[in-house]
């Protein structure tokens, strides 16, 4: 009930906008996605999801309107997993995105049909938002799933960074060519649980040109397979101004793309890459005395 409530009650400002992309996908054959956006929080609450006095977060107010502007997505909203997160809404979606927080009260027998079936059919995506990766840090079928677990941030929100751009993708593109480098302020995680055998990492945090510097590599964007489905775990967007980027919105879009199987890129994992990038972390801590 809260989802359609939210969603009815923001859907009155983007009446003009809607009508205008409704128009446009009048000659475009693929269908609408749906997207189910989870921003509740057992954890830490970010200002980015707090509702507060208004019916929808800066978050989710941004996912509805890059769904609007790119014509290729609609998104519900939810804080109530325990109402909107049930097998027989889902089947109604073809990308589930969280931006959440700890130990979130899905049954484990919701938890494991949504992990073993619905993500793992054709056509079906999950986006992980910035602290998506600090969700059922405990819960291992959901970290092997989305790559990695949150382990601290020592870049904080004020902290200006280089992220490097290892590969070409739909998520990549609008920041920049494969091999060079981007800077940007916002609040980076490093991760435990971290598989690189099993993702592509995209972007990593370039350590050698970051002021603080860790012995560890830090990926920040990776994509994976699982099964049929597909999956992405974007770890920046953690600043309001970091979500209303219209680069960073790009990004997100072109993932969606991507995680609805309407452009192909390449998810083979790199481990290499990370491995390469390890090396270099640790070269560059130690000149630094890090």
């Amino acid at each position: 009930m809260r989802l359609f409530l939210a969603a009815l009650l923001y859907s009155v400002g983007f009446t003009a906008v809607a009508h205008t992309a409704s128009c446009c996908l009048a000659a475009d054959a693929e269908p609408t996605a749906r997207v189910l956006f989870v921003t509740q929080s057992t954890g830490f609450v970010h200002s980015t999801v707090n509702r507060g006095p208004n019916p929808l977060s800066h978050a989710e107010r941004v996912m509805k309107e890059i769904g609007v502007r790119s014509g290729l997505f609609r998104v519900d909203c939810t804080q109530d997993v325990a109402t909107d997160f049930k097998p027989e809404l889902l089947e109604n979606y073809d990308v589930v995105a969280f931006y959440t927080t700890g130990e979130l009260p899905i049954p484990v027998e919701t938890r494991e049909w949504f992990l073993n079936e619905w993500l793992a059919e054709q056509g079906h995506g999950f986006l992980g938002i910035h602290c998506a990766a600090d969700t059922y840090g405990e819960y291992e079928p959901y970290w092997d799933m989305i790559g990695g677990t949150f382990d601290g941030h020592p870049w904080t929100s004020e902290a200006t960074v280089s992220i490097r751009v290892h590969e070409d993708h739909p998520a990549t593109a609008p920041w920049a060519a494969a091999g060079k480098s981007f800077v940007i302020t916002d609040e980076i995680y490093q991760f435990k649980n971290w598989q690189p055998e099993k993702v592509r990492v995209l972007m990593s945090l370039d350590m050698a040109a970051t002021e603080l510097k860790r012995p560890r590599h830090v990926p920040v964007l990776w994509v994976k397979n699982y099964g049929e489905g597909r999956v992405m775990h974007m770890s920046l967007g953690h600043r309001e101004d970091v979500l209303s980027n219209p680069t960073y919105q790009d990004s997100l879009i072109g993932g969606v793309e991507w995680l609805l199987g309407r452009v192909d890129a390449d998810a083979t994992p790199n481990p290499e890459l990370s491995a390469r990038e390890q090396e270099k972390a640790e070269t560059a801590a130690a000149g630094a005395g890090g």
